[in-house]
C-alpha cells in the first residue's frame, strides 16, 4: 500500500515561483503525513491558459522548472507528477516570413512522473485535447500511456481529457497499469466526469484513478475542483469539494488483484472481434 496525496488548489496563470510555492507546501504536507506521491492538477507551475502559455512562454525557461520541480520532490523526499508544456517535434519552415516569437512553435501538454530522488520515471504527453482554445495552442500526441513500477504499484498517466474516453484507460490497464494518476484542468458545470465518469473508468478497467483538478478561476476559466481517486471495484477512496484541499487516499495491489479475480474483465476481453466491429 502506498499513501497518495493529489493537490487541488488555484493557479496563478505565468506566475511560476508562485505556484512553484504552492506545490512545495503541498509536498512537504504530503511529505510529513508520510504519501510517497503527489499529484498535481494539469499545467499547475505555469497556470491553465493554453492561448496566452503558448504566446507567452518562453521554452527556454521550461528545463530551468523542471529542475525546480525536481529538487522540490528531492527535498521532500517525494514522489511528485506535474504537467508541464512541452515542445513537439515541428515540421521545418522553408520562408523567412517574420513571426511572433512561439508562433508557429508546436507545443504538447506532458506529465512527469518524479521518484523521490527527483528523478524523471515516467513521461506522458496528452492525446486528446479538449476545447477549441487547445486545439489552437497544442497538438495532440499519439503515444499509448506507459507503465512504470512505483513503490511497489504499476503506475501510469493520462491527463484531463484522455481519461473521458475508455480506450485511453483501458490501453493502461491492459499495459499492466494498477495505478492510474491524472492530472486534469476540469472546468464548472462538468460534474459528472468525477462523481460518474471516473468510478466508472476505475470500475470497468479494475485500477485506481487519481483524478487532481484546479480549484477557483484562472485566466477565462472557472474550476470544478471535485478532486477525486476511485477504487478497482468503483469505489470512493476520497472526494474534495470547490475550494483548495489536500486529499490523501491508500493505494495498492491487493485490491487490484481481488477485483480482476473477482471479475475478469481484462481476460476476457475479445479484441480482434472489436476491431472488425470498428469497421
Amino acid at each position: 500500500m502506498m499513501l497518495l496525496a493529489l493537490l487541488q488548489a488555484n493557479a496563478s496563470v505565468l506566475d511560476v515561483d508562485a505556484n512553484l510555492r504552492t506545490i512545495e507546501d503541498a509536498a512537504n504536507r504530503a511529505s510529513n503525513a508520510g504519501a510517497g506521491l503527489l499529484l498535481t492538477p494539469e499545467l499547475f507551475p505555469v497556470g491553465y491558459a493554453p492561448l496566452r502559455l503558448h504566446a507567452e512562454l518562453d521554452p527556454a525557461t521550461l528545463p530551468a522548472i523542471r529542475e525546480r520541480l525536481a529538487a522540490i520532490a528531492r527535498t521532500r523526499g517525494i514522489g511528485l507528477v506535474y504537467s508541464l508544456p512541452a515542445l513537439a517535434l515541428k515540421p521545418e519552415r522553408h520562408d523567412d516570413a517574420a513571426q511572433p516569437p512561439h508562433a508557429d512553435d508546436a507545443w504538447h501538454i506532458t506529465a512527469t512522473l518524479l521518484d523521490a530522488g527527483g528523478n524523471e520515471v515516467l513521461n506522458y504527453a496528452k492525446v486528446h485535447l479538449f476545447g477549441p482554445e487547445e486545439h489552437k495552442a497544442f497538438v495532440g500526441a499519439e503515444e499509448p500511456p506507459a507503465v512504470v513500477d512505483f513503490n511497489g504499484i504499476r503506475a501510469s498517466m493520462l491527463i484531463c481529457y484522455d481519461v473521458e474516453f475508455p480506450e485511453a484507460v483501458r490501453a493502461a490497464a491492459t499495459r499492466g497499469a494498477e495505478l492510474l494518476l491524472v492530472p486534469t484542468a476540469l472546468s464548472a458545470g462538468f460534474d459528472n466526469v468525477p462523481q460518474v465518469l471516473i468510478r466508472a473508468r476505475a470500475l470497468e478497467s479494475q485500477l485506481n484513478v487519481a483524478y487532481a483538478n484546479h480549484s477557483g478561476h484562472e485566466d477565462v476559466y472557472n474550476f470544478l475542483g471535485g478532486s477525486v481517486v476511485a477504487g478497482p471495484d468503483g469505489s470512493l477512496l476520497a472526494a474534495a469539494g470547490e475550494g483548495a484541499a489536500l486529499l490523501f487516499a491508500e493505494v495498492g495491489t491487493d485490491t487490484v488483484k481481488a477485483a480482476r479475480d473477482e471479475v475478469p474483465y481484462l481476460r476476457e476481453r475479445r479484441p480482434e472481434l472489436y476491431k472488425e466491429w470498428d469497421r
